[in-house]
């Protein structure tokens, strides 16, 4: 799964020209961090490919089963030297272990403050689940501005790794938003080894389950570590007619600035919510809509309510808390995670290149 940017970086468009040519086998991934390699122009193809290039000849592979991924700051060249120099120590020092796994989660991230890794045994123990993520800005759904990596040892074809993983990004990935941007550098990679010999048909309810928990996880670890975050918000929208329009009032709740500087104060300013709501485009009956915050109604029928103000500031306080929408329109619910926008946020933006 790939960024949905029509302005896509160097590494994205490789990736997806060597899955096509290699019929979907990957041997090895290539990632750096703080250079996104977009915006390079040939220049950025020609040092992506050099990359791609130089790891298969010391992995003794092809060039078009090496997956590459950047992340970083947009526009600069690629330093090629700076990583191919170092590739063959870095592979002489490869190995399957919990160290290895947790240094590449270091080594991949940018401003994220924590690393982002998750897993979950399937079938006793005989095979297992193992994500690894970055993500901490433009974090927006139509995935996020995210590198995961997604590792099995459940034999597959790419066909059945597509299949499973598309519906699991659907509820995952992209039901959550920081900041409304998406990156031109998306990647989420799904492999399979196939080491452990047990096919993902003969257990793919399983692997279903595991794969959706395995992804929550690390998608609510991304949401949690934004950059400037202070509060975590668990949006719910219940009684939507459908997933289409639940998404477009959760989106433009959880992009409106009015509505993330409140939650950053702690401020249980609901006009703002009902406002956003109002705007989204969804063609709704203002008088079916009400409003939970934490335990409280707050609002009614687009009406307010009384309720007990310092006890939904405390709600808010959190660093998790809980805004249910009732659209009374339907049966489709969904949860929808975000946050609070803080000076913190601005900061780090602002400085992000100088």
């Amino acid at each position: 799964m790939f960024t949905k940017n029509l302005v896509v970086a160097a590494p994205v468009q490789f990736g997806r020209a060597a899955l096509v040519a290699s019929g979907g086998h990957v041997s090895a991934v290539i990632v750096n961090s703080g250079n996104a390699n977009c915006a390079t122009g040939t220049a950025g193809h020609r040092a992506c490919k050099a990359v791609c290039i130089d790891t298969a000849r010391l992995l003794k592979t092809k060039p078009s089963q090496v997956f590459p991924s950047s992340t970083g700051i947009i526009g600069v060249p690629l330093p090629t030297e700076k990583i191919s120099s170092h590739l063959s120590p870095l592979i002489s020092r490869a190995e399957a272990s919990v160290e290895k796994l947790r240094a590449f989660a270091d080594a991949i991230l940018t401003t994220d403050k924590l690393p982002k890794i998750a897993s979950i045994p399937m079938q006793s123990g005989k095979a297992a689940i193992t994500g690894v993520a970055k993500g901490s800005g433009m974090i927006h759904p139509q995935l996020a501005t995210m590198l995961v990596y997604l590792l099995t040892d459940v034999a597959a074809t790419p066909g059945e790794l597509r299949s499973v993983l598309r519906k699991t990004c659907d509820n995952s990935f992209n039901v959550i938003s920081v900041d409304g941007d998406t990156s031109t550098n998306d990647t989420v990679l799904l492999l399979a080894s196939g080491e452990s010999k047990i096919s993902l048909r003969k257990i793919r309810t399983e692997f279903e389950a595991g794969l959706h928990s395995v992804c929550c996880s690390l998608a609510e670890q991304i949401i949690a570590d934004g950059e400037g975050v202070q509060h975590l918000v668990r949006l719910e929208i219940k009684e939507a007619r459908n997933r289409t329009e639940a998404l477009q009032i959760a989106r433009t709740i959880a992009h409106s600035l009015l509505v993330k500087t409140a939650w950053a104060g702690a401020d249980p300013n609901w006009g703002r919510i009902l406002a956003a709501i109002g705007r989204s485009g969804v063609a709704l009956d203002p008088k079916k809509v009400s409003l939970v915050i934490g335990n409280q109604t707050v609002c009614r029928g687009s009406v307010a309510c009384r309720f007990d103000e310092q006890r939904a500031h405390k709600e808010l306080s959190q660093p998790e808390s809980r805004v249910r929408v009732r659209l009374g329109r339907g049966n489709y619910s969904l949860e929808f995670l975000t946050t609070d926008l803080t000076s913190e946020y601005v900061r780090i933006n602002a400085d992000y290149s100088t």
